[in-house]
């Protein structure tokens, strides 16, 4: 692997301590990307651990295998699927469960991704290049409405309709196919710069988020998470944008209270189910010296929640 290609996993001391490990605990990385994170949960588990890893990419899983450790287990399928991969392996409960969100830096970095703007490449952005629809084949069907609601929607872009109807104009004269086409369209229909972003920034990312529908997905795994959990398990998730974490912490603030039922119900609060979560520590954001070291680390949070229960 290139420089170049190489991933350094975001807070990865502080997600360790989040899990609050123990050596003969059976760990779930939800995001193998490069195996950062999974490496060091490897060094800390005794010969009786184990982790089993998720990834939808394929180049994850290749380069997962080539650790040879027995105590791994590599799935090739996206997180939301925890449920039924756990139950295949007949694993019904585990330790700790960690979810690294967001788009690797090899995933960034190799142009046949097509999911920079950096280089001009076939416009696909797919996190399992092995299915499902490129950006460039949704965007020759999708309509202006519909363009227009996935970046607003996903990337918060202010100019989101002037940069669909470019889009459509566009591909009136040929399919909008590569990365470069992409940008230099989008970099024509938004009429302000933000300061140190490049105009198709948000755009970009609206499209990845959408073609891999990564929100919903996180959406339909948290509540997975906490059901595998066992009594004292620990749930780490590390966020890359405001979309993310704002899914995340509404889910753990709410999985942290009683339910809440209508003002006049004659309930006493010892009656009421106690809450399936306990929040640990406030968010964390990496320091000065990690953003340094590593800048794509600037707007990560992470955030950690423990499973209720006896036993906690």
């Amino acid at each position: 692997m290139s420089a170049r290609h190489e991933h350094v996993s975001v807070l990865l001391d502080e997600a360790l301590e989040g899990l609050a490990l123990r050596a003969d605990g059976i760990y779930v990385d939800g995001t193998f990307g490069r195996g950062g994170h999974s490496r060091a949960l490897l060094a800390r588990l005794g010969a009786h651990g184990r982790l089993i890893a998720f990834d939808r990419d394929p180049a994850a899983i290749a380069a997962g295998q080539a650790l040879h450790d027995p105590r791994l287990t590599l799935v090739h399928a996206p997180f939301s699927t925890l449920a039924d991969e756990l139950d295949r392996l007949r694993v019904a409960q585990v330790d700790g469960v960690l979810l690294d969100l967001g788009v690797s830096s090899p995933q960034l970095d190799d142009a046949a991704r097509g999911m920079s703007f950096r280089f001009d490449a076939p416009l696909d952005m797919r996190m399992d290049t092995s299915r499902g629809r490129t950006v460039a084949d949704w965007l020759a069907e999708a309509s202006v409405g519909q363009i227009t609601e996935v970046l607003r929607d996903y990337g918060e872009e202010r100019f989101a309709y002037a940069i669909a109807k470019a889009i459509a104009a566009a591909r009136a004269g040929g399919a909008v196919a590569t990365t470069g086409q992409l940008a230099a369209i989008v970099e024509k229909a938004v009429r302000t710069r933000e300061p140190g972003q490049h105009p198709a920034t948000r755009s970009f990312q609206a499209l990845r988020i959408f073609i891999n529908q990564e929100l919903e997905e996180l959406s339909r795994v948290l509540p997975v998470c906490v059901d595998r959990l066992r009594a004292g398990g620990r749930l780490v998730v590390i966020s890359f944008h405001s979309l993310e974490d704002r899914i995340v912490k509404r889910f753990m603030r709410d999985e942290s209270r009683p339910p809440s039922l209508p003002a006049r119900l004659p309930v006493r609060a010892a009656d009421l189910p106690p809450p399936r979560l306990r929040l640990v520590g406030r968010a964390q954001r990496p320091g000065a010296a990690e953003v340094a070291a590593n800048p794509r680390a600037r707007s990560a949070v992470m955030r950690v929640a423990e499973r209720a229960g006896e036993g906690a």
